[in-house]
C-alpha cells in the first residue's frame, strides 16, 4: 500500500505545460518543492528538469578496516502549474572484525534508504502552493526500522530577497512506523516545515532545514545543516550536519542520530 502511494505521488501533476524553473534567489537557488533537498542551482533555459546525484564514501584499511558511503539522487520537474520533486537517498557503513583466532568477519553497521515524493500545486500569488508529500524511510539499525509517511498542506515563502529566502509549510499528515522492538505505531500528525537559503557568495549557499511531524505518540524531528561551494559549472563540493530525532524509542535506542558528510555534488 505504501509503494502504492508514493508511485501515485509521483505521477501528481502529470499534465500542464512545461515551463522553466523559477528563479527566486539571485541565479543560484531555485525555489524547493521539499526542504530537505533545495537544489542550488537553476534549471537550466528551457528544460522543465532539474537533476542532481550527490556521493561520499570513507575507506579505511591498516588497524581499522571498514567502508561508508552516503549518496542522494534528487529529481525535480518543473510546469506551469505543478512543482515535483522525487528524492532517493542511502547511507550504509560495514566493518570488518577481527577475531581472537585471527578470522575476519564484515559486519553491517548502518544501513537506511529513503524514497519520497512530493507534488506541488502553484496557487495564484507567487510562492503559495498547496502540496501532497509521501516518504518511507527503512533504517535497519534505528530506532524505527521503518517509518512512512502522508501529509497534505499548504506552503509560502515569507522572505524573498536576491541572497536569502525563507519557506515554510504546514499541514496535516499520517504515519505509521515499526520499531526496532518490533512494535507497530501509526496516528495522525501536523507536518510542519520551513528552511532558510542565503547565497553566501557568488560561489558558496548556505542551507538550514527543519521537518517536524508531531504526532500524539511520536515526534519525528529531521534537521540538516549544508555549505556548498561551487567547482565549475556543474560539480560542487557540499560539507552538511544532519539530525533525526524521535521522541518515542525502544529503551535500548537513542533519541537522536547524527550524520556529519563531505560530498561531491554533480548537476544535469
Amino acid at each position: 500500500m505504501r509503494s502504492q502511494l508514493l508511485w501515485a505521488l509521483a505521477l501528481a501533476g502529470a499534465t500542464g505545460t512545461a515551463a522553466a524553473a523559477p528563479d527566486d534567489n539571485g541565479n543560484t537557488a531555485p525555489s524547493s518543492t521539499y526542504f530537505t533537498q533545495a537544489p542550488t542551482i537553476a534549471v537550466p533555459e528551457g528544460s522543465s528538469w532539474y537533476t542532481s546525484a550527490e556521493l561520499g564514501a570513507i575507506t579505511t584499511s591498516g588497524n581499522t578496516t571498514g567502508t561508508s558511503v552516503t549518496g542522494k539522487i534528487d529529481a525535480r520537474h518543473e510546469m506551469s502549474n505543478w512543482s515535483n520533486e522525487y528524492i532517493f537517498s542511502g547511507f550504509f557503513k560495514e566493518d570488518e572484525v577481527v577475531h581472537d583466532d585471527g578470522s575476519r568477519t564484515k559486519n553491517r553497521s548502518a544501513e537506511r534508504w529513503q524514497l519520497s515524493a512530493k507534488a506541488a500545486f502553484k496557487l495564484l500569488q507567487d510562492g503559495n502552493r498547496a502540496f501532497v508529500l509521501g516518504s518511507h524511510v527503512n533504517d535497519k539499525f534505528g530506532a524505527y526500522t521503518r517509518y512512512s509517511t502522508l501529509a497534505v498542506g499548504y506552503g509560502t515563502q515569507l522572505l524573498k530577497r536576491e541572497d536569502k529566502s525563507v519557506d515554510v509549510e504546514i499541514g496535516p499528515g499520517y504515519f505509521h512506523g515499526e520499531s526496532a522492538s518490533g512494535e507497530q505505531d501509526s496516528g495522525m500528525t501536523v507536518h510542519g516545515a520551513a528552511q532558510l537559503r542565503w547565497r553566501v557568495s557568488p560561489s558558496a549557499n548556505f542551507s538550514q532545514t527543519v521537518s517536524v511531524e508531531r504526532g500524539t505518540s511520536n515526534t519525528h524531528t529531521v534537521a540538516e545543516t549544508a555549505l556548498s561551494t561551487k567547482i565549475n559549472g556543474t560539480m560542487q563540493m557540499k560539507a552538511a550536519f544532519s539530525a533525526r530525532s524521535d521522541s518515542k524509542v525502544p529503551e535500548d535506542k537513542k533519541n537522536t542520530d547524527t550524520q556529519t558528510s563531505l560530498t561531491l555534488v554533480y548537476s544535469f
